[in-house]
């Protein structure tokens, strides 16, 4: 099968969704959105994670060299789309969503109460890159949600509904779309036609997004 050809882009997903939480200038704690984020290391545990240089985060973490990884589930979606398309400058995120900040363990840095696994880190290198600079990041502690943990001590990460980003679009883990870029702030008949469309199944009426 010939293949068509495009020029060089990131053509590549889907990647997981994280909501990194960073220290602010003033001490305050701030959460952002981050799809740019994967493995880079086994021993010792490292994540990649690429920033925007004009993001308040990059800042903070060149400030503060520490922050917490949280894994937030396919009910955090909105949050989770919002944290990504509004600044620190803009609004006090945490206090809009209604996050529940635990104290950090290994960091100085808080985690997220209702995301299941935050995984506390320490920046051990910035690469610049281009648009973005690469934040190599040591883990030093997992937190974990005990419903995750079966009685053998084995963490079941699928327990946690996580959620996926592929291209403007967010999936829940059985790959069904669950909203896309930019709908948390949306005009509110704009979000809620997007999103029916994206649950609308085949041949079918869209569901009801009532109780999730």
């Amino acid at each position: 099968m010939q293949k068509e050809e495009f020029k060089g882009s990131i053509l590549f997903g889907p990647v997981p969704v994280a909501l990194v939480a960073t220290i602010g200038e003033n001490g305050e704690p701030n959460v952002f959105t981050v799809g740019w984020i994967g493995v880079a290391c086994t021993k010792p545990p490292m994540l990649s994670i690429a920033i925007r240089k004009e993001r308040a985060s990059h800042a903070n973490l060149m400030r503060h060299p520490e922050c917490v990884v949280n894994l937030p589930t396919r009910e955090m979606v909105q949050a989770v789309d919002f944290c990504g398309c509004r600044s620190a400058a803009q609004v006090d995120k945490i206090t809009h969503c209604g996050f529940v900040m635990e104290p950090g363990t290994a960091v100085s840095v808080p985690s997220i109460q209702s995301c299941p696994i935050a995984l506390e880190c320490v920046v051990r290198s910035v690469t610049p890159l281009g648009t973005h600079d690469l934040f190599l990041v040591e883990v030093l502690k997992n937190k974990v949600d005990p419903a995750l943990i079966d009685e053998d001590g084995k963490i079941h990460m699928e327990k946690g509904n996580p959620i996926t980003y592929l291209h403007g679009t967010y999936y829940a883990l059985g790959g069904k779309p669950i909203g896309s870029f930019g709908f948390s702030v949306a005009r509110r008949k704009a979000a809620k036609e997007k999103v029916s469309h994206l649950l609308k199944p085949s041949g079918g009426k869209a569901k009801s997004k009532k109780g999730r």
